[in-house]
C-alpha cells in the first residue's frame, strides 16, 4: 500500500485521490476547511486541515510516496494567484519529508502565453511567456521544483484546460440563443478530466525519471467555433453566435492566445492511451448523443 498526499482536492485532484483509494492506497487530503475534510472523511480519506500559504500549518506532514499538488485559485481568497500556486508550493516542498519518491505539479500550458497571430505548435521545448497572472504563478512553481531537493524526483504537468462534466463552458448561452463571448477563430487545447486524472496516475506511477515538465493535451486542438458548434448540437442549441470578450478580461486573453499543444512527449514517455483523443468523443461522453436525435436536452451545465 502507498501513502498518497493530495494538495487541492477539486474538479481533477478529487478523481485522482479516488482511483488511489480504489487501488488500495492511503490518501492524505490536504484542506482549509472543516466542512471538506468531513466529506475526504467519507470517501475514505485522511483529512489533513492546512493552509499553503500558511508554513506553519505544514509543520506535520506524512511521510508520503507521492505528492500532488493540484490546488486551484479561490479569488475570493485573500492571499494572490502567486502566493498560492508559487509560495504556496515553495512551501510544501520545504515542509516534505525527505523520503518522497515522486512530486507531481499540475501546472497549465498558460506558461507559454500567446503564439502568433497564425497558431503554432508548442512543446516541452518551447521557450514560456506567460502574459496572465496564473501562467507567470505556475512557472514559478516549476521554478521552485527545479530548485529543490526534490528535482530529479519531480515533474510539472502542464494541462491545457480541462474539459469534463459540469465542465463545459457556455452550456447556458449556447441553449439560450445568447451570443458567447468567445472568438469563432483560433484554436483550443484541451483534455478530458479524466484523461488528465490517468496521465497524473501514470505519472506519479513512474518508476523512473522524467522529464522536468510535460505537455498534457489531446494533442488534437479543434478551432473554437467548431467546439462550440459541437456543444450547440449535442445540447439542441442554435447555431452559436460570438461577440468579442471584453477588452482586458480574462476571456479576452485566452482568446488571444493561438496555439496548438503537443503531446508527443507525454505519450511516449508515460505510455498512455487517451479515452477521448478528441473533442467530438469527449463530448459525446459528456453531453451524450446530440439532443435532436435522442429527444432531450442533454445535461445542465455551469459556466466555466
Amino acid at each position: 500500500m502507498m501513502q498518497r498526499l493530495v494538495f487541492g482536492c477539486g474538479y481533477l485532484g478529487e478523481r485522482v485521490a479516488r482511483r488511489w483509494r480504489a487501488a488500495g492506497d492511503e490518501v492524505f487530503a490536504v484542506t482549509r476547511s472543516s466542512h471538506a475534510a468531513e466529506r475526504f472523511v467519507a470517501e475514505g480519506w485522511s483529512p489533513i486541515i492546512a493552509d499553503v500559504t500558511n508554513p506553519l500549518t505544514l509543520s506535520d506532514l506524512p511521510a508520503a510516496d507521492t505528492v500532488l499538488f493540484a490546488v486551484g485559485y479561490d479569488r475570493q481568497a485573500e492571499a494572490t494567484i502567486e502566493e498560492v500556486y508559487a509560495g504556496g508550493f515553495a512551501s510544501v516542498l520545504q515542509a516534505l519529508c525527505e523520503g518522497v519518491r515522486r512530486v507531481v505539479y499540475i501546472s497549465t500550458t498558460g506558461v507559454y502565453g500567446p503564439a502568433s497571430a497564425d497558431g503554432g505548435w508548442v512543446d516541452e521545448k518551447t521557450p514560456p511567456a506567460p502574459v496572465r497572472d496564473g501562467g507567470r504563478a505556475s512557472l514559478a512553481a516549476e521554478e521552485h521544483l527545479r530548485a529543490s531537493r526534490f528535482a530529479e524526483r519531480g515533474v510539472a504537468l502542464r494541462l491545457a484546460g480541462i474539459y469534463g462534466p459540469d465542465r463545459i463552458p457556455f452550456v447556458k448561452q449556447l441553449r439560450a440563443g445568447e451570443p458567447i463571448a468567445a472568438p469563432h477563430t483560433g484554436n483550443v487545447n484541451l483534455i478530458h478530466v479524466d484523461d488528465a486524472a490517468t496521465v497524473t496516475l501514470a505519472a506519479a506511477n513512474h518508476p523512473g525519471p522524467l522529464p522536468p515538465v510535460l505537455c498534457v493535451s489531446d494533442g488534437a486542438p479543434p478551432v473554437r467555433g467548431d467546439y462550440y458548434r459541437e456543444v450547440a448540437r449535442r445540447i439542441g442549441a442554435p447555431e452559436p453566435a460570438f461577440v468579442d470578450p471584453p477588452a482586458g478580461s480574462p476571456k479576452a486573453a485566452r482568446a488571444a492566445a493561438n496555439k496548438l499543444v503537443r503531446n508527443d512527449l507525454m505519450r511516449r514517455t508515460l505510455g498512455v492511451e487517451l479515452q477521448y483523443p478528441h473533442f467530438r468523443a469527449g463530448l459525446a461522453a459528456v453531453l451524450g448523443p446530440p439532443a435532436e436525435a435522442a429527444g432531450n436536452l442533454g445535461n445542465e451545465q455551469p459556466e466555466r
